[in-house]
């Protein structure tokens, strides 16, 4: 499909700023705003909270096992102060 679109100066120079940072075509910019348009408007609330949980997962540091041995990793942590 073949979009002509206007726009007003406010967005040409947001458009120009995207294509100078991303190095997109103005199509690819278009497409991945549509998606993210999409994402927002047929997610339920449960679906986008499940995105976002998988977006964070593994992004903190620490031991695996925290979530079970967090007193033992409390205890260890105020024995060493």
């Amino acid at each position: 499909m073949r979009i002509n679109a206007r726009l007003d100066e406010s967005h040409e120079k947001k458009l120009q700023a995207i294509q100078q940072a991303t190095a997109l075509s103005t199509s690819e910019i278009i497409k991945q705003a549509l998606d993210l348009l999409y994402e927002k408007t047929t997610l339920t609330g449960r679906q986008k909270n499940q995105k976002l949980i998988e977006m964070l997962a593994g992004t903190a540091e620490g031991p695996e096992d925290l979530s079970v041995n967090y007193k033992e990793y409390l205890y260890q942590g105020w024995k060493e102060k």
